[in-house]
């Protein structure tokens, strides 16, 4: 057999090979950075001399739901709508009229020598554009730390698997205590340093993506 004839069976076979291996492998969800806060452990139990108060015994006479330490869960409700609108409008225009008239030599003038330019320029130029984007819905939370100065660090995930779809919803910020309602919510207007991201992955997924041909013909790339 020649190694020829072999040579496009051998590179048919590598493509399945590499189809089969990018259908099976998929991305993974687990993110240590995501992951849920644990509460912080109880310290250890007070020996029973009699006493009726010890320093390292709780006494929260009226509790607070709301989140306030390490691993406590605290809900977030997403109200973004954001709307950027950006024109530009340039005109400019230019106009020459130059004349040289006629010149004169040993007192005789020559009528038919006289020289004029006109010249006229213009340009006239605009563009727009305008984006909005708008992100409701609710999205429950662990504080991840309690800062020195007493606001929150949280972050949270939420994977939602719908058919042969599915949608992660991240979030991680800065919360103030003030902020949090006595529901134990805080809208996302009011996480610092908020950072939201919305994706999705599946059949819905893949049929809004532009294949990867496509993307370089429509990217900076492409020399025409």
């Amino acid at each position: 057999m020649r190694i020829t004839a072999v040579l496009p069976r051998l590179a048919a076979v590598l493509a399945l090979a590499a189809l089969a291996g990018c259908a099976v492998v998929q991305p993974q969800r687990d993110d240590a950075q995501w992951a849920a806060t644990a509460p912080v452990a109880p310290a250890a139990a007070p020996v029973a001399d009699g006493a009726i108060y010890h320093d390292a015994q709780g006494m929260e006479l009226f509790t607070d739901p709301r989140a306030h330490r390490a691993g406590d869960i605290l809900t977030v409700v997403l109200v973004e709508n954001t709307q950027a609108v950006k024109k530009a409008n340039t005109s400019t225009s230019k106009t020459n009229k130059d004349k040289i008239g006629a010149p004169s030599l040993l007192g005789h003038t020559f009528n038919k020598a006289s020289v004029g330019i006109d010249s006229d320029h213009s340009f006239d130029g605009g563009g727009s554009s305008s984006q909005s984007n708008q992100l409701t819905g609710n999205i429950t939370v662990t504080v991840a730390q309690r800062l020195p100065n007493g606001n929150l660090l949280v972050r949270g995930e939420k994977l939602l698997t719908i058919n042969q779809g599915q949608e992660l919803i991240r979030i991680t910020g800065i919360v103030r205590p003030q902020d949090i309602g006595q529901d134990n919510t805080v809208p996302s207007t009011r996480v610092a340093d908020a950072k939201i991201s919305y994706t999705g992955r599946g059949s819905l997924a893949d049929a809004n993506t532009q294949g990867w041909l496509s993307r370089f013909f429509n990217s900076k790339w492409m020399p025409f």
